[in-house]
């Protein structure tokens, strides 16, 4: 009704009821009434719909449920996919004769700005849908979504043409906020029908089933991967049509993967492995044959976390806590993925304590306790790509795009000296770097900045995108055929003749030539399982809450009659309150232990991994300045240990005043090397910004040399333009995603009050 009326909005509801389809539909049905007599006859219509997706597994789903509804209903419109796997002969095509609907991913969505005479393409649309908002809400690809939506919303208001914008997301905390992120643009440019969010009252009912060891004392404390329980998990799949195993990590999944097909070799074949590292062939083979239920079981990451709707799975299986209530949910919700349906997920924990998360997860599921998405604020690195992606297209003129600049949630603040700051950046390399033909990109005609150099055009369009990795090589079979890829720091360690698992795979290290690594099948038993960097995932402050109000003693261990996971872990629990204490949800627990490795203090605030490297640092800082003494700091989710040679002068005269919450940013910056972190942090905001240049495809430069070219600059920064904005935006992100910094204060002020 509303896209009827050409309004805006934002559409929450659970998983599997149809979010999808009321924009689709909704688009449809416009097309319908303003060509009632000719609908099914009329061709070439134009971009009607741009459909923007965060993960390339969604697009194709998308595509084929779209493309149904449009043979269904005789429509002659056609379908477009534009992400990192379209083919050259596809995107020539799109070119000549655009799609009715393009399926595209917000990197793809700003090629598409860098072409010449690209406002074409937008005379006829209609609608814009951003799907799974809330993942790209808080992130440098929601930057760059809203960037490109103030561009074309612009375009269309000036030209008298009505556009409608409207946001897909699953529950979050901050959804109101969400809305007004995503709408800006529209609220600014006089298109004030934008609505509130439209919500489905519809309950999801989600059944959590945990999977215990046969004995919890013999069940370990902490790190593993819980593959002992791998025979508890064939039964599951065998009682069902399809599940899907989610494990937080790549490495962790290619384990899962041998060990399940291990211990029951009757599986193979009908289980199989999905993470964004495999071929993208074998990735397209395994989503088929999900939907089309040939598949028992699949291994994934988040890979397959978003909206792909296989209906055949009708059971999730979670390996290790998934560390956020909301993450946890949008796994849960990918089985039973109809309207009515039951979602059905079963918790495997990978060691003991994880129990007590589960139990916290059920409380904060039964009170819709969700993570708000904070929205990223004055990214000047985005805004810098943003402006050298529009002078590769058509140019800008930097009054008109400031003015639409400031229409976006994220850069409504940035003041006339900050613009022109970054006008001169981009045009002359600001104060530090004016001497450097290398950074005049620029030329200007009758007002239009604009990048004339093909080679730097080019150049350009090759590092378009905010997600910055370590460099990935190729793996390919000596005999030819792709495996998948494969991060360079884990590729460097390794000898020849080194036998390491990627897509289910042993495979023998021969060489690396051509940024390719070259390997051959091998039969070893034995393999190495590689590691990748996108491995640390933090608890989030919500579910940290309640794990500390879920492990606080109560007088009814079954409070709220969910409670099994407790009762299970019971053992364990009296275990530790005789030998210590188990801490209140008021309380911090802080043990002193001697051992033959010298004097122990452990710290537990169950605050997340990030804030406890912030707060050991700061508390190791702080004891130092009453006795000279050295630590070694190791931390995890639920707490932080110091360890040093001599006894830790930490008792209950000085305990408050080492968790104060006075000086604190002072004693940051004195505890952490800030610099160094902010060395590391501006190397990805200068890859971004365009002031360090990748390389060729096939011929990348290594991370170090980026790391150094990016350390070389950051130094000139720091001495000849100490107030640059992308030096202070490398501190201000070392502060607020590093170190938490808000949590952190909060877990302080916590801690001293209680």
């Amino acid at each position: 009704q509303h896209i009827a009326h050409s309004k805006s909005g934002l559409i929450n509801a659970p998983t599997g009821c149809g979010k999808t389809y009321s924009v689709f539909i909704g688009a449809v049905i416009n097309f319908i009434n303003q060509h009632p007599d000719n609908y099914t006859t009329k061709s070439k219509n134009g971009l009607q719909l741009i459909w923007i997706t965060p993960l390339r597994a969604l697009a194709k789903d998308i595509g084929r449920a779209m493309e149904e509804v449009i043979e269904e209903l005789g429509l002659q419109w056609k379908v477009g996919i534009r992400n990192g796997d379209t083919t050259q002969a596809d995107r020539a095509k799109h070119k000549r004769q655009m799609p009715e609907v393009y399926i595209i991913t917000p990197e793809s969505l700003h090629l598409m700005l860098a072409q010449k005479n690209y406002t074409d393409n937008f005379k006829t649309l209609n609608i814009i849908a951003v799907d799974e908002w809330h993942e790209l809400l808080g992130s440098k690809r929601g930057v760059q979504v809203e960037l490109a939506i103030c561009r074309i919303v612009a375009h269309c208001f000036n030209n008298n043409q009505p556009v409608s914008v409207w946001g897909i997301s699953a529950t979050i905390g901050n959804l109101e906020q969400a809305k007004e992120v995503l709408l800006n643009p529209l609220s600014v440019y006089g298109n004030n029908t934008a609505v509130e969010i439209v919500k489905a009252n519809i309950k999801k009912n989600i059944q959590v089933q945990s999977i215990y060891p046969d004995e919890i004392e013999k069940y370990p404390w902490a790190g593993h991967l819980g593959i002992k329980m791998v025979d508890k998990v064939i039964p599951i799949i065998n009682q069902h049509t399809t599940t899907l195993i989610f494990i937080n990590t790549r490495g962790m999944s290619e384990m899962w993967y041998q060990a399940l097909l291990n211990a029951a070799p009757d599986l193979a074949g009908a289980i199989a492995l999905h993470h964004g590292s495999i071929e993208q062939e074998l990735r397209l083979w395994v989503e088929d044959n999900l939907h089309t239920g040939k598949l028992k079981a699949v291994v994934c990451t988040a890979s397959l976390d978003l909206g792909v709707d296989f209906r055949p799975v009708d059971t999730v299986i979670q390996v290790g806590s998934p560390k956020g209530v909301a993450r946890f949910l949008q796994r849960a919700g990918r089985s039973g993925h109809q309207p009515g349906a039951v979602s059905k997920i079963y918790f495997l924990p990978t060691h003991s304590l994880e129990l007590i998360e589960v139990a916290a997860l059920k409380a904060a599921i039964k009170q819709d306790y969700i993570e708000s998405k904070e929205p990223m604020l004055l990214c000047f690195d985005v805004l810098i790509q943003y402006l050298c992606t529009l002078s590769v297209g058509d140019g800008f003129v930097p009054e008109k795009i400031f003015k639409e600049i400031k229409s976006t949630y994220c850069f409504a603040e940035i003041t006339e000296e900050e613009w022109q700051e970054v006008i001169h950046f981009i045009t002359s390399g600001g104060k530090a770097l004016q001497q450097y033909d290398e950074y005049k990109k620029f030329i200007i005609e009758d007002g239009v900045y604009k990048i004339a150099n093909r080679r730097l055009a080019m150049r350009h369009r090759m590092h378009i995108g905010t997600i910055v990795s370590d460099a990935m090589l190729k793996v390919k079979f000596m005999s030819g055929g792709y495996v998948g890829v494969i991060e360079e720091y884990f590729i460097s360690r390794l000898k020849e003749g080194d036998v390491f698992t990627l897509a289910g795979k042993n495979l023998q290290f021969i060489m690396i030539k051509d940024m390719t690594v070259l390997v051959k099948k091998s039969s070893a038993k034995k393999s190495l399982v590689p590691s990748w960097m996108g491995g640390r995932m933090s608890l989030t402050a919500n579910l940290g809450l309640m794990l500390r109000k879920e492990m606080s003693p109560h007088p009814d261990p079954l409070k709220g009659g969910n409670n099994e996971e407790l009762l299970v872990l019971k053992p364990l629990l009296d275990l530790q309150a005789a030998l210590s204490a188990i801490p209140a949800e008021n309380e911090l627990l802080i043990e002193h232990i001697e051992t033959k490795d010298g004097y122990h203090l452990f710290v537990y605030p169950f605050e997340g991994r990030l804030v406890h490297e912030a707060m050991a640092a700061i508390l190791a800082f702080r004891i130092s300045k009453i006795t000279p003494i050295t630590f070694s700091i190791a931390m995890n989710d639920y707490g932080f240990e110091l360890l040093s040679d001599q006894p830790i002068p930490v008792d209950d005269s000085n305990v408050y005043e080492l968790f104060t919450q006075n000086n604190l940013l002072a004693d940051i910056q004195k505890s952490v090397n800030a610099t160094e972190m902010a060395k590391r942090k501006f190397r990805d905001i200068a890859v971004i910004g365009g002031l360090i240049f990748q390389g060729m495809p096939g011929e990348q430069m290594k991370a170090r040399h980026l790391q150094s070219n990016a350390g070389l600059l950051f130094n000139v920064f720091n001495e000849y333009d100490p107030n640059n904005l992308l030096l202070r935006q490398a501190y201000n992100e070392v502060m607020s995603q590093q170190m938490e910094e808000v949590r952190l204060r909060d877990a302080y002020k916590r801690i001293s009050e209680s």
